[in-house]
């Protein structure tokens, strides 16, 4: 039997220390390997369209090019990268830019060990990944902006609905697929008819969406 190909990750931190603490821990997993560093936005732009990982963990504040902007120039030429947003920001502000920009996934620094791991195994997937505080910051921010929202979700079908909620709850479209018995190609086209009707630009804007409660979408008696 064939192993499964490690995990090739990007590790971008402008802190030599970090950057070599993610690696040594990164390294040390037999699924995951690094393959390339950078110190700032740019150089992890032109490492992302070199290397092609399979995950890059972002820091968010750097000279010259901070993460945010380094985010939305990869995701403008490569929708599909996978970005795990490292920060030492718990700011909402910061959290809301960093989705917007393209993160699959947000952790501070003083995760520990495991959950960064975790996470990046996660967003390798495809699947998106915030721990419980920072999916309660989702949960404030999407309440704050409540009667817009429920006003544009009245737009979507019933079954679109089920998909957007999925998504806030960062499920893939495999893992939608499955709970709604539907096809891959099926929830696709839920997820693009989503994005055109609420008019966002990707996945990770419906996240913020979709971290409604349930309840909070009846429209139904």
């Amino acid at each position: 039997m064939s192993k499964q190909p490690r995990i090739r990750v990007l590790v971008v931190d402008d802190h030599p220390l970090m950057r070599e603490a993610l690696t040594a821990a990164i390294d040390d997993e037999p699924d995951m390997q690094v393959v390339g560093e950078a110190a700032d936005g740019n150089a992890a732009v032109a490492q992302v369209q070199e290397l092609q990982p399979d995950v890059t963990v972002m820091d968010l504040f750097m000279p010259t090019c901070g993460g945010v902007q380094a985010m939305m120039q990869i995701h403008h030429t490569q929708p599909d990268a996978h970005v795990l947003a490292l920060t030492s920001s718990q700011d909402d502000a910061m959290l809301a830019a960093a989705l917007e920009a393209g993160a699959l996934g947000y952790l501070v620094k003083d995760s520990p060990r495991t959950e960064i791991l975790h996470a990046i195994r996660q967003v390798s997937r495809g699947n998106a990944f915030f721990p419980a505080h920072v999916a309660n910051k989702l949960a404030h921010l999407s309440r704050a902006n409540k009667n817009t929202a429920q006003a544009d979700v009245e737009l979507l079908t019933d079954r679109e609905r089920d998909v957007l909620q999925l998504i806030g709850q960062g499920a893939s479209n495999k893992q939608i697929a499955e709970q709604l018995q539907l096809s891959e190609s099926t929830v696709r086209t839920h997820v693009q008819h989503i994005l055109d009707k609420l008019h966002l630009e990707n996945r990770n804007q419906a996240i913020l969406y979709g971290a409604h409660s349930p309840n909070s979408w009846n429209t139904t008696p």
